[in-house]
């Protein structure tokens, strides 16, 4: 009996509708992508980015090691995907921090993956496969995951996941050669390398199986042999994640709701992907209630339709199921039976389904292909086509322009969603970093009004009233902030501040102490008890810890100058004189040091050079008050034969 029509064999090399050749089929995913995601190049650095712009490991050039070693080291990173920030440690080494650069990598990253869907389907005879990948090159439900930098790990996992599944289709359709084992062999590394980089990819295995039934019916004890290694090493390293991420996870949803979750879930990418409108990056958390009866409605829903596939795939093939069955099985660890993190936030992000997205994609478009080539002129198809791709790539466009800041970007999350947790907060990181404190204390006394247990809106608060110079305020943010949380280093260190503006010296002191108990590593701390000890007289207390924060960060302009005036006001002019030109060398511009430096120069009997350095830090600030005075104390005390000033800043 002949096997029924189905549309995935109606040509065993489909016509590729907007590409003649290979070459001008990614040229034109290229230029869809960079007309589309234009904005995102002028982006900067967004939400969690700082998990690798502040991260050591990558800022240093010994850190690669240590992202593989010892990845406890990315501070605020709770998963081992070290594939991902050796990428980011590679662009730092070749451009810094420029964001630029940083997108440009996900834009290209995700043309790739584009092209790789494109041959994928192609090679698996799917009509209008160009078509499919040149609307995942524009869909606007993708922008997170490109316009955003460390959406860096999807694009990565799903580079290696599609070259795993191209390699491992090359094995089957090879003859038995020592060539066909090394195709094996590297699906087997890719498909490890994707893992490692994120490991939304461990249901590749189960994928490959769901393509050998879809392409022969049916699945083989010599498949599952076969793909036993995939499994064995998907399950290694995602448990090694797994044992590795210690976020605090706080579900409210029992066992027998998460059904409902995962149902709903299900619907909702599949409708963003059939209609991409209100596309938000943190979408509101949905309450669940299993006594709801229509609830149990998504779930009746999310079975109904693999079943009618089922029924109905005499008639229109096996293609349909099998990509509703990779969209489930893609998206099958963020459905909720697996608690983590994000789910505090939402249930949902458009980032999860990027790589879930091609199977429903392929679909419909070959449906719409094969109809559509039946009843329409070429030219309405082609038409029609290019019509859907301007309208996506428009959409893409609007929504990549968010991602160019932190104020933008919570600025729309908020429009869209004003619950959404920590989105004030973070929008008043950005305002701060913006200079904009007034702003930045509005939106995060909102944030503490939604969550008024949250110590960091307490510090953020604080630190903002500590800029708009109301310390007695401040301290009394940074004092909530503490009770909720007494190891908060930073916290203690910004009271520490504000008591030192108020004169309270002696209790600032104690604050950054307190602070370095915490954190022996806080820099900022060091650097301020000095400041602090040294204008209580207390100087070889100060010289101890200055000495200590030099050490550690040899550098830090901050640190050497409080040095080098502590040194000073021991009379060590020599000394102190070292660390003023070390200043200058690093700062020609510093004009304190180039004053520092012209009193410790005639407290050492060289007048002339003194006067000089004290022109030179007049000719870059006129107005500096301290260096007037340092050159008319020493000039009074040339003309008068008498002791140099005692201080460098009279």
């Amino acid at each position: 009996m002949p096997p029924p029509r189905k549309w995935v064999r109606q040509s065993p090399k489909p016509k590729l509708h907007g590409a003649q050749t290979p070459l001008l089929g990614v040229l034109a995913l290229a230029l869809l992508v960079a007309a589309s995601y234009f904005p995102a190049v002028f982006g900067g650095f967004v939400w969690d980015d700082r998990v690798f712009t502040e991260a050591v490991p990558v800022r240093e050039f010994s850190g690669l090691w240590r992202i593989w070693l010892s990845p406890s080291e990315i501070e605020f990173e709770g998963h081992y995907w070290p594939l991902t920030y050796t990428t980011f440690w590679l662009e730092h080494k070749l451009w810094g921090f420029a964001p630029a650069g940083f997108h440009i990598v996900n834009l290209a990253l995700h043309t790739v993956n584009a092209a790789l869907l494109w041959r994928l389907l192609e090679r698996l005879a799917v009509p209008g496969a160009w078509v499919a990948a040149a609307v995942f090159a524009v869909h606007p439900v993708h922008v997170e995951a490109v316009a955003w930098i460390m959406g860096r790990k999807d694009l990565l996992a799903t580079l290696f996941y599609l070259a795993a599944a191209a390699v491992w289709m090359s094995f089957i359709e090879a003859p038995h050669s020592r060539r066909r084992t090394r195709r094996y062999f590297l699906a087997l590394g890719l498909f490890a390398a994707g893992l490692l980089c994120k490991s939304i990819g461990v249901t590749l295995p189960v994928a490959l199986l769901v393509l050998r039934w879809w392409k022969r019916g049916r699945v083989t004890g010599l498949d599952m042999l076969r793909l036993a290694p995939f499994f064995v090493v998907g399950a290694g390293i995602a448990a090694a994640d797994l044992s590795y991420y210690e976020e605090a996870v706080e579900m409210d949803h029992a066992l027998f709701e998460r059904p409902i979750v995962a149902a709903k879930v299900l619907w909702f990418y599949l409708g963003k992907l059939l209609w991409p409108t209100g596309l938000v990056a943190i979408y509101p958390r949905w309450e669940v209630d299993a006594a709801d009866l229509l609830a149990w409605g998504w779930v009746a829903a999310a079975l109904a339709l693999p079943t009618a596939l089922w029924l109905l795939r005499r008639r229109i093939g096996r293609g349909p199921l099998a990509g509703a069955l990779f969209f489930a099985l893609t998206l099958s660890p963020v459905l909720g039976f697996v608690e983590f993190g994000y789910m505090q936030f939402s249930f949902v992000a458009d980032r999860y389904q990027y790589l879930a997205s091609a199977g429903p994609l392929a679909v419909v478009i070959a449906a719409a292909n094969s109809v559509g080539r039946r009843r329409l002129p070429r030219w309405s198809l082609a038409a029609f086509v290019a019509a859907a791709l301007a309208l996506l790539g428009a959409l893409t466009w609007r929504q990549a322009d968010v991602y160019r800041d932190d104020v933008a970007f919570f600025n729309y999350v908020i429009e869209r969603n004003p619950t959404a947790r920590h989105a004030h907060l973070n929008l008043s990181r950005g305002l701060f970093e913006s200079g904009r404190w007034e702003d930045g204390l509005a939106a995060v006394r909102t944030h503490i009004a939604q969550t008024p247990n949250e110590p960091t809106g307490h510090y953020n608060a604080g630190l903002a009233l500590l800029r708009l110079g109301r310390p007695d305020e401040a301290l009394e943010s940074l004092q909530r902030a503490l009770l909720l949380d007494a190891d908060m280093e930073n916290a203690q260190f910004v009271a520490g501040l504000a008591l030192a503006q108020l004169g309270r010296l002696e209790e600032a002191a104690s604050r950054h102490h307190q602070a370095l108990e915490i954190d022996p590593n806080h820099l900022a701390a060091r650097v301020e008890v000095g400041n602090v000890l040294g204008r209580l007289g207390r100087l070889a207390e100060a010289e101890r810890h200055l000495t200590l924060a030099v050490e550690t960060s040899p550098n830090h302009l901050g640190a050497l100058m409080a040095l080098a005036t502590t040194l000073f006001l021991q009379q060590r002019h020599q000394e102190a004189l070292d660390i003023y030109s070390r200043v200058v060398e690093l700062a020609p511009d510093n004009v304190r040091a180039h004053s520092g430096a012209g009193a410790a120069l005639h407290y050492l009997g060289r007048d002339d050079e003194a006067l000089k350095r004290i022109d030179q830090a007049l000719a870059l600030d006129p107005t500096l008050a301290e260096a007037h005075a340092n050159r008319a104390a020493i000039t009074k005390s040339i003309a008068a034969k008498k002791p140099p000033p005692s201080s460098p800043n009279p």
